[in-house]
């Protein structure tokens, strides 16, 4: 998933907590929840995946308009940033006032499902779109906590890569892409003069400061989870990896101290127009094309790791990111829902769809399609087979991107302004995010 997500501690936990029983509904279906007293309409909630709301319409619309012609539902779109979903979620799973079927986050999966106010994913309504065995399993491993039915059903599968500039690495007497951070370092050094940047990133984007500090941890060998789910953001793993991201602003002085506001993909513009010669981001070729910069003009490279080459354990190098589809439980089209999830996961709307947006299908039929096995699209499937690892499936991950992200967000904040960052700063930032947990 993508761009910022911004929700304070207690909203978060408080609708959690609420949401059970707020989240009534209709009268009770077979398939579990809701009712069908709305037959002939649903209303979609999607999140921004394109470079703007008009782009996510205009990819959106003539979609949505060929499922009206072929069930006589209309489908009410809203495109919402990602500023804003998490919280929107939230609020509609306290108010019961939400979508029928929706876009989340695959990190959020675990903290949603807890809620209580998504309609769980069992053998039935599985076998309604075709089965599990449709799907990747590491796009499955991301929708729900493992041993209970998922929470949603993957959409839209996408990982970590290195892009760069050519001609930025060209006129720098660089031959070939970065392979470890120490290389990174090095070649964002000769890059960031007269004005431009060797490295850009989203300081202030929650949601991006977590995808970058998880595999950073992984790469130290840490987690911000125990086994038995419980936070553990102080481990000496974990500051480490946390320095290492904001040293590249820090010390490093390869990221542009402004990159620690920006929140809503500026660093990709950035990128576009030359001002910035590599960026670590999901999918971005379509993005690229948006703003106006050619396929020849940029290539992509395994986004990078402390030495040797991407892999498992302490080689991981991305998240597994995505998209889920999810239904409310208490939807008032209750079976418009479902053959809206099967429209949307069919192998046409996947390639459609994932074409659209540069993104891998997770249904494994569709990734046969030569669209997804560009310069790109091959490199995100080979990193999604070998070297990504999912975010903790807990039901407080939610409240830990919260947290956490805010406390590297802060970092970023210092180091922008001269501030040290110091061990001991990163260690008070992470006890503090800690504390912040709910109690277990």
């Amino acid at each position: 998933m993508r761009s910022i997500r911004v929700a304070a501690i207690g909203a978060v936990t408080l609708s959690l907590a609420l949401a059970v029983s707020a989240c009534g509904g209709g009268s009770s279906t077979a398939g579990g929840g809701g009712s069908n007293d709305s037959p002939k309409t649903l209303t979609y909630w999607a999140s921004n995946q394109g470079a703007s709301i008009a782009v996510d319409k205009k990819v959106l619309k003539p979609e949505l308009d060929k499922f009206e012609k072929q069930t006589g539902i209309r489908v009410k779109l809203e495109v919402i940033p990602w500023s804003e979903l998490l919280n929107r979620i939230l609020t509609a799973t306290t108010s019961g006032q939400g979508p029928d079927v929706l876009n989340i986050g695959n990190t959020w999966s675990a903290s949603l499902q807890a809620s209580g106010a998504l309609l769980p994913w069992d053998d039935k309504n599985f076998g309604g779109i075709g089965g599990k065995d449709r799907f990747v399993d590491s796009a499955l491993g991301s929708t729900g906590v493992k041993g209970e039915d998922p929470a949603a059903v993957p959409l839209y599968s996408m990982a970590y890569a290195l892009y760069y500039n050519k001609k930025m690495f060209a006129d720098a007497g660089i031959s070939k892409p970065p392979a470890t951070w120490d290389d990174v370092v090095a070649d964002g050094k000769r890059l960031s003069k007269d004005g431009k940047w060797g490295l850009g990133a989203e300081g202030a984007n929650l949601s991006e400061n977590i995808h970058q500090v998880f595999v950073f941890a992984k790469q130290h060998g840490a987690d911000f989870f125990t086994a038995d789910g419980k936070p553990d953001f102080t481990s000496d793993g974990a500051v480490s990896a946390i320095k290492q991201y904001v040293d590249l602003m820090a010390k490093d002085k390869i990221i542009a101290p402004g990159n620690a506001e920006y929140a809503q993909n500026q660093s990709l513009s950035d990128f576009a127009k030359g001002k910035t010669a590599m960026v670590l981001w999901q999918t971005a070729s379509a993005t690229f094309a948006s703003l106006g910069m050619k396929d020849d003009e940029w290539g992509v490279a395994p986004a990078p790791v402390r030495s040797g080459t991407p892999g498992t354990g302490t080689a991981v190098n991305s998240m597994v990111a995505g998209i889920n589809l999810a239904v409310f439980k208490n939807t008032d089209n209750h079976d418009g829902a479902l053959k809206f999830v099967k429209f949307m996961t069919s192998d046409a709307e996947q390639k459609i769809l994932n074409k659209a947006y540069g993104s891998i299908p997770p249904v494994k039929s569709a990734q046969s399609d030569p669209a997804f096995n560009t310069q790109a699209t091959a490199a995100l499937r080979d990193t999604l087979a070998k070297s990504a690892e999912a975010l903790p499936q807990v039901a407080d991950e939610s409240q830990f991107e919260t947290s956490v992200g805010t406390a590297v967000k802060e970092l970023f904040a210092d180091a922008a302004g001269g501030r040290p960052v110091t061990t001991a700063s990163v260690k008070a930032k992470l006890e503090k995010a800690q504390q912040q947990m709910p109690a277990k």
